[in-house]
């Protein structure tokens, strides 16, 4: 229990890493923009003016240090508006206000055109890019999209791609159980257990999200487990009562207990019904995916 305890509460999503390959760093060339033509240059007020000296004294909260407490930064700013689409980014300023060096601003614009926030051109210089041409399913766009002005229309996105894809992803995992997987699963809900008798809501969501990330890598099919990092985003930063996930409570409990159950006795339709049940808890669920007639 302890072992697997450890593994639940130290797994962290992947992400990349920002590293720039050989021959890479010239691709964000200093003085992109001729000064004249800075039309729209952004102002940076709404940054974070301790950025580069609170990056000094420790590393970034993700453990990618100064380059990704950069990404972080420019990224909520795109994705809150604050550097709207089309809007020049110069290199040489970010790393004036930022106090950050030449190869931390080439980085983190190379990370943030990997997830389509920016794109760098000859002669046009680093741009933001319009919502349109942004990977969506991103989990640093899902967690800044979260927590900015797009709140509401993310975490009601978030619901109705967790509709389309769990209750699926739960009846096929019921023919494909593994013991070790089952148990695994079986843990992760007395931990649940255990951390809500104890008021411990952290540890609950976080065997929840193992939960819940566990059930669609065993559902046997490569694509729904390429989304498994985007529920275990969702049930982060949810933030609101939309499904049974956000907050421990019995009813949470006894339908992950089903789910388990049926995956055990290979009942792929009541695997699917206590997933569709366990995700329409709430009645705020219902005004955002309703719940299917059961026949």
């Amino acid at each position: 229990m302890s072992t697997l305890a450890h593994t639940m509460m130290t797994a962290a999503r992947s992400s990349d890493s920002g590293l720039v390959g050989p021959g890479e760093l010239d691709r964000y060339p200093y003085a992109e923009v001729p000064a004249t033509d800075r039309v729209g240059t952004p102002s940076w007020e709404g940054a974070d003016p301790e950025l580069g000296r609170v990056g000094r004294r420790a590393a970034g909260s993700r453990g990618r240090g100064l380059h990704g407490q950069l990404v972080q930064q420019l990224g909520q700013m795109i994705v809150s508006g604050d550097l709207g689409a089309d809007r020049p980014l110069v290199p040489e300023e970010i790393g004036q206000r930022f106090e950050v060096s030449r190869t931390v601003v080439r980085e983190s614009l190379r990370v943030l055109e990997a997830k389509g926030l920016v794109s760098a051109r000859p002669n046009v210089g680093t741009r933001v890019r319009p919502v349109s041409d942004w990977n969506l399913l991103d989990p640093d766009i899902i967690e800044w999209r979260a927590f900015g002005p797009q709140r509401d229309d993310q975490r009601r996105e978030l619901s109705e791609l967790r509709w389309t894809i769990e209750p699926l992803a739960a009846r096929l995992a019921a023919g494909h159980g593994r013991e070790d997987v089952q148990q695994r699963l079986c843990d992760m809900v007395e931990i649940m257990g255990h951390a809500m008798a104890q008021g411990d809501a952290l540890t609950f969501s976080r065997a929840d999200a193992e939960f819940h990330s566990l059930l669609i890598q065993i559902a046997g099919n490569r694509m729904l487990e390429h989304l498994s990092g985007i529920v275990s985003a969702a049930l982060q930063v949810s933030g609101s009562p939309v499904t049974g996930c956000d907050r421990p409570n019995e009813t949470s409990l006894t339908q992950h207990a089903r789910i388990v159950d049926a995956l055990g006795a290979g009942d792929g339709t009541a695997a699917e019904s206590a997933m569709r049940q366990l995700l329409t808890i709430h009645p705020e669920v219902e005004r955002v995916v309703p719940a299917p007639r059961e026949h």
